[in-house]
């Protein structure tokens, strides 16, 4: 069990009135961790502290940006050990998701590096004799990332590495899910050498998670937000954020399908809906829900992804490596098993799973799966995967659009041309064909439409969502005027 403090301006302090809140281990209940639990005094305190680091981080140098960026992730890879540890009490995550956590969020620290060089603007023609025209692109200001609990690495050092690359500044409102992980991260950036304030991380008690989102938004300083988690959290974060007219990046929630055309590769077709739906027990925001797949060869398909989620190592990631480990809580297996339940009574077929050990639950696949189940509609953000039979990609790509989602997706086919075909015709802000929903990349323009949010993290267009795009003109020349 591990005892948090607030991160604000350097220093580590408790909460202004004394109070802490516990998170507990999903599995056996125990308190993870023990945090200080910020009230709004402590949120004005940590967006004011940013803003007195915003014009000496802008400041510095986009090669000293870049050496702390670098210096980051390598401290990030060397803390395996204190993240295992974190990551597993909070969210009973596997040994293999803390890997993939940091490896991921190791590249996107240096990947931000990259970026410190590549905040740039241009000239632009102008119609006036002697006028220079530039477009110019300038830091922000404070920047509030709000992380979730399920990939807690990746998506908290997302919420704040390419902010921290353009010259801004940050403050991280930590998940209560997973308080002690986030403040982890600001504890490897302090290590780094950022300079105190530039990098602030609140934790705070749920009851108290809308007046806290709600005093830093409103905060004169902060002048961008980002936000991971669910829809339902994001459209209230952004009608607060539409109250004070600043710009909020959301990335919400999924209900990805995986389309499997008539000529797809089915053995490559199941690899790939096995880590797509079943990576960290199926929480991740581009897991695959839904495959659709062309009736002509639905049996083969079916019969071996059932076999290969049966097979998959189930168990207490404490206790060794396995695949499946805990769910976040017991109303997740609730969940699911009321929607498996449901669906089946409308006609579909499981084939595989079900069965819960407390939150350690085997892998679902259910079959025969039709557009009026809720299974087929819900996110569920849990182990298991539906299938739904249709007769051509016209059919797929219909129904793969039937949903107020629109994240990730994959579309599989030898037929290249015809794959892409349907591919530019999915409703999603990602599509990968012949590969899984399940991708994610530094560089890459990360991000959905529809119910699944706006805005973009990774590379250029990182760059362009937290920096001010201004227009500066030189005149040098004299100028005439009318009157």
């Amino acid at each position: 069990m591990q005892d948090i403090q607030l991160l604000i301006g350097g220093e580590e302090r408790p909460s202004a009135g004394g109070a802490t809140f516990e998170r507990r281990n999903p599995i056996s209940g125990e308190v993870a961790s023990r945090c200080a639990a910020a009230s709004v005094p402590d949120a004005t305190a940590a967006a004011e502290a940013a803003a007195a680091a915003f014009p000496g981080w802008a400041a510095l140098g986009p090669n000293e940006r870049r050496a702390r960026l670098l210096r980051a992730a390598d401290l990030l890879e060397g803390r395996a050990d204190a993240f295992t540890e974190v990551m597993m009490a909070e969210i009973g995550a596997t040994a293999g998701w803390v890997q993939f956590n940091l490896h991921l969020a190791a590249g996107m620290l240096r990947e931000a590096g990259a970026m410190t060089t590549q905040v740039k603007g241009e000239l632009l023609p102008s119609d006036v004799p002697g006028s220079l025209a530039m477009a110019v692109r300038q830091p922000v200001g404070v920047v509030l990332g709000i992380a979730p609990w399920n990939a807690p690495v990746i998506l908290g050092v997302r919420a704040i590495a390419m902010p921290l690359a353009c010259g801004n500044t940050v403050v991280l409102k930590a998940s209560e899910i997973c308080p002690g992980t986030h403040r982890l991260i600001g504890t490897v950036l302090q290590e780094a050498g950022f300079p105190a304030g530039v990098v602030n991380v609140i934790t705070h008690d749920p009851k108290d998670a809308e007046a806290v989102a709600e005093v830093l938004i409103g905060h004169p300083a902060v002048r961008r937000i980002n936000f991971t988690g669910s829809t339902r959290v994001g459209r209230i974060l952004a009608q607060i954020a539409a109250r004070h007219l600043k710009p909020i990046l959301l990335e919400l929630g999924g209900k990805a399908p995986l389309v499997v055309l008539d000529d797809a590769d089915v053995d490559a077709a199941v690899d790939a809906a096995v880590f797509g739906a079943f990576a960290n027990q199926g929480q991740i925001c581009m897991s695959t829900e839904r495959i659709i797949v062309d009736q002509t060869i639905a049996d083969e398909f079916a019969a071996k992804l059932a076999a290969r989620v049966a097979a998959l190592p189930c168990g207490d990631p404490r206790k060794g490596e396995v695949v499946l480990g805990s769910v976040i809580g017991l109303s997740t297996v609730e969940r699911l098993q009321e929607l498996v339940a449901q669906a089946r009574q409308g006609g579909a077929k499981l084939l595989t799973g079900g069965e819960a050990d407390g939150t350690i639950m085997k892998g679902i696949v259910v079959d025969h799966v039709t557009p009026d189940m809720r299974i087929f509609r819900e996110e569920s953000f849990g182990p298991q995967v539906t299938i739904t039979r249709v007769r051509s990609a016209d059919e797929a790509v219909r129904l793969a659009n039937d949903t107020e989602y629109g994240l990730s997706s994959a579309v599989f086919g030898r037929d290249l041309a015809r794959a892409l075909d349907v591919a530019k015709r999915i409703e999603a802000g990602m599509c990968h064909i012949n590969g899984p929903t399940v991708h994610d990349e530094a560089q890459m323009p990360f991000g959905g439409m529809k119910a699944s949010g706006y805005g973009r993290f990774g590379g250029q267009a990182g760059v362009n969502e937290f920096t001010e795009l201004r227009w500066i003109s030189v005149q040098t020349s004299p100028r005439h005027y009318p009157f």
